[in-house]
């Protein structure tokens, strides 16, 4: 038998929840036997869904061997997300924008993943922001049986800005609650744009995502032969570049929704690529833009967030505005094409 007792950080979930990522080799099927028959919370049966408070104590009769087997505890996994597995700490590449005892936001660069991918899992924002914090003593991963400091939103990897990491559980799930409701949070990102755009546009065509390709289209109708999820995106231009063969716009988009590629994929429907946007963008002008400016990335900037009305533990954000300002490689593009801001 063993006996977990829920610490702050587990708390909150519900109980097939935690055994399903605590015994990380437990089909979802054997989980929920184990709660009919081998599981006891507080001396007492709990079902499914019982919501874990910190101090329950979990009693799980298993043998030792059988609980090791299926939370994969082995020596490999003993440094799991960042710590004693690694014998080199990732260097701190990201700044700080904004930082308080529940909620860090910090400014991602050009070139990095926010999570590890097949081809690269040590050096990530993610990693990143762990040994900035375990440095600092916010976070010890031998202590930690199952939270991690987490990203509430990803940015893709050459788009840069800001990203919001919650340094608890209760604040990753409040501020990830807040930009689920669509009204508590404002998110805003700078973009260059091929063409002209000389008054604010209100785009809301519906995104259809290609899991396969990765890549995702803008469709007017959705039923449910084409479930499309409903999009909003908002742009306001800021400066037109003048007296080129080739027009750019700078402009300020607030993502109203939250969908994969939304921006790059709103943009290029509407006529009006982002610039050097390789998988979205228009081929020939990118060409000319390269050679011009060295990019080969779209010109995306994740550069501010206004906290309307915060929620839980994080109510008292309300009002906060978060900012990061534009790389300087980019700031030199828009002083050339005379668009800055």
């Amino acid at each position: 038998m063993e006996t977990i007792a829920i610490t702050a950080n587990e708390a909150g979930q519900r109980l097939d929840r935690f055994l399903k990522k605590y015994l990380r080799a437990a089909p979802l099927s054997l989980v929920y036997r184990l709660v009919r028959k081998d599981v006891k919370v507080n001396g007492m049966r709990r079902g499914i869904d019982y919501m874990l408070e910190e101090g329950d104590e979990i009693a799980l009769y298993l043998d030792g061997a059988r609980i090791d087997e299926l939370a994969r505890r082995d020596a490999a996994s003993a440094g799991r997300a960042y710590g004693a597995g690694f014998r080199r700490r990732p260097k701190i590449q990201f700044k700080v924008c904004y930082e308080d005892g529940n909620i860090l936001a910090v400014s991602k660069p050009y070139g990095l993943l926010t999570h590890g991918d097949g081809r690269e899992k040590k050096d990530t924002l993610v990693n990143q922001v762990v040994g900035y914090l375990t440095d600092r003593g916010e976070y010890d991963p031998s202590a930690e049986r199952l939270f991690t400091p987490s990203p509430t939103g990803r940015l893709d990897r050459n788009t840069t800005g800001l990203v919001v990491f919650g340094k608890n559980s209760k604040a990753v799930r409040d501020f990830s609650r807040m930009v689920a409701s669509e009204d508590a949070v404002e998110k805003y990102y700078l973009a260059l744009v091929f063409g002209a755009i000389e008054e604010e546009l209100t785009l809301e065509g519906s995104i259809l995502k290609d899991e396969e390709k990765n890549r995702v289209k803008v469709i007017e109708a959705n039923d449910d032969k084409n479930p499309a999820k409903p999009s909003l995106t908002i742009v306001r231009p800021l400066g037109i570049s003048r007296g080129a063969d080739v027009r750019y716009t700078l402009v300020e988009v607030n993502l109203v929704t939250g969908r994969p590629h939304q921006i790059r994929a709103h943009l290029a429907a509407e006529g009006y690529p982002i610039a050097g946007d390789p998988k979205y963008g228009d081929r020939s002008r990118n060409r000319r833009f390269t050679q011009r400016f060295g990019i080969t990335s779209q010109f995306l900037h994740a550069h501010k967030i206004i906290v309307k009305k915060g929620g839980g533990s994080l109510e008292y954000l309300t009002g906060a505005i978060m900012e990061s300002s534009l790389p300087q490689r980019l700031v030199e593009i828009t002083e050339t094409l005379g668009v800055s801001i």
